[in-house]
């Protein structure tokens, strides 16, 4: 009999139309009641010695059926699918097997799940884009119920990411999802290897390809020196990296093949840096996202208390060095004040070409001193690692060891003047895409800044995104880079360098230790700022490459 959870039909469940997916309930109900009654009839007969082998592998199937069933239950946009997924399970209880329960508080483990939008309590306009997310990738995911706080990003974020993965495109389905492993295992983000080793099944990859890089068709172990160099390094891909792709012979890379890998790399460690910087949990029918043990006595767990879900008289934790809240208020009101100022002085005078090339240099150098303090080294599993070559390749700073790169002058090549029209030209309509995106992230606003409302927070927008850019060699000719030691504290540029550039190492302790004061709502939109600067970066050092070798 066999048991893999691959052989139920979900996709039913994504119609938009009720009596198809009530008519695929119906079938997983059947399938899951055959396989739970085929297990008690197992254990009500003698066992023979190759019967505990079959139960085992029959118990696996039923399992990873109820972990799907209850992700339905809390995550579906339609409520008819989360109340009938819920009774199957209640059933299957009743039938004396065991059933899981999520692990965890919501989609974040940094943001107290009561401060996320509830699935089922959305307004119509979210419902549409949640329906239309589901549509797509038959899940809704914990980042998309994270991103949800800005749904006017989401909605550009999720047409982008539809289009890359499953519209026309030069490269074949399979081969998208292998690349987001990829880019996803550089950074050790197991939560999007996980999402795309399932999704590369589903669409018919070759599960070899998944057992290490080494096992993937050479043209795409080829492609690991330039996901290495653009995650860590992007500064150092050079017209050659670009040359050996396209000139491997019978292993070559198209340019249009070659410009849709790039994106999905850059797409894959930006969002790798979303899934780090926002303490993004594991998906409920995910490894490490339930559990079959009952819960405690108590029904009361430690993580609680780190994740913030709990009620004042649960339990009281004032650490020692945590700061007040009057004293993060006047954060607040200092860094409103600094803003004020700025805008007084650029009022009143301009820097010099000079002396703002020079406030640069400055500002590129302190950024290689500003190291997190949990600063160790992470290793990667080997579920993760074996998807790339040369574990030991990660982030170091372009000044180090008297290395000198040259300066990246937006003004020679830019996103919008060169970037943009390779990338439209070559891969149709995602330069479009890409472009609404980082507009949208960059522009962002709603006019506040935690306690207060009516503010112009442009001056801190540009500051983030330059400092990110700065950090990779990027410069703005018409920009003060003295503004940025003035907005973003050591704190705030800690936690800014983690997420763009070690990802993994992120904790919560850094997320909660810098703008204080302000919503989660806030620290997801700078999490936005960081993940486009961090792929505009990315793309604007791998395009460059292509435009020179193209020339």
């Amino acid at each position: 009999m066999a048991e893999g959870e691959h052989e139920v039909r979900w996709d039913g469940l994504c119609s938009r139309d009720s009596s198809t997916r009530e008519t695929a309930l119906e079938n997983i109900r059947q399938s899951v009641f055959r396989k739970a009654e085929y297990l008690r009839s197992m254990k009500e007969t003698l066992h023979r010695p190759s019967d505990g082998l079959s139960n085992a592998v029959s118990l696996d199937g039923l399992n990873k059926l109820l972990a799907h069933l209850l992700m339905l239950s809390k995550r579906c946009p339609f409520k008819d699918v989360r109340e009938k997924s819920g009774c199957i399970l209640k059933s299957v209880e009743e039938l004396g097997i065991r059933i899981p329960r999520p692990l965890g508080h919501g989609p974040s483990r940094f943001i107290p799940e009561k401060e996320i939008l509830q699935v089922g309590s959305e307004d119509a306009q979210m419902h549409a884009l949640f329906a239309d997310s589901f549509a797509a990738l038959g899940r809704l995911d914990n980042i998309t119920l994270v991103m949800v706080f800005h749904p006017q990003y989401l909605e550009s974020f999720l047409k982008t990411q539809h289009y890359l993965l499953q519209m026309d495109g030069p490269l074949p389905l399979h081969y998208r999802h292998y690349i987001g492993i990829m880019a996803a295992a550089r950074h050790q983000c197991s939560y999007l290897v996980n999402l795309h080793v399932n999704d590369f099944l589903h669409v018919g990859g070759d599960p070899k390809w998944l057992n290490g890089l080494e096992n993937a068709p050479q043209k795409l172990q080829n492609l690991g020196e330039l996901n290495k160099v653009l995650a860590h390094r992007p500064w150092l891909i050079t017209k050659e990296h670009i040359e050996g792709l396209l000139k491997a012979e019978e292993h070559s890379w198209s340019l249009a093949e070659l410009v849709h890998a790039v994106v999905l790399l850059t797409h894959y460690h930006s969002l790798a840096s979303f899934t780090f910087g926002c303490g993004i949990s594991p998906e409920i029918h995910c490894d490490g996202g339930h559990t079959f043990r009952p819960p405690s006595v108590s029904n009361y767990c430690l993580c609680d208390i780190t994740n913030g879900n709990h009620s004042v008289d649960e339990v009281q934790i004032n650490s020692a060095g945590n700061i007040s809240v009057s004293d993060s208020f006047f954060e607040v009101e200092a860094l409103m004040e600094k803003m004020r100022q700025l805008q007084a002085c650029r009022d009143e005078e301009e820097a010099s070409q000079e002396e703002m090339a020079s406030r640069f240099e400055m500002e590129k150098r302190e950024s290689m001193f500003v190291f997190s303090s949990d600063d160790d080294e992470v290793t990667p599993t080997r579920d993760v690692s074996r998807h790339f070559e040369d574990t030991s390749y990660g982030y170091k700073d372009f000044s180090r060891h008297g290395m000198h790169v040259p300066t990246f002058r937006v003004q020679d090549y830019c996103w919008e003047d060169h970037g943009y029209s390779l990338v439209n030209r070559l891969y149709p309509d995602v330069g479009q895409l890409i472009d609404e995106k980082f507009h949208i992230a960059y522009n962002l606003t709603y006019n506040t800044m935690a306690m207060h409302k009516d503010v112009d927070t442009s001056m801190l927008r540009r500051a983030i995104w330059n400092y990110i850019h700065c950090m990779f060699g990027i410069r703005y000719d018409d920009y003060d880079y003295g503004e940025i030691n003035q907005l973003l504290d050591r704190s705030f540029k800690v936690y800014i360098k983690t997420v763009v550039c070690t990802p993994e190492k992120v904790t919560k302790r850094m997320y909660d230790s810098f703008w204080r004061q302000f919503k989660h709502s806030e620290k997801v939109h700078v999490n936005l700022l960081l993940i486009e600067a961090r792929m505009q970066a990315e793309l604007l050092y791998a395009l460059r490459a292509i435009t020179r070798y193209m020339t």
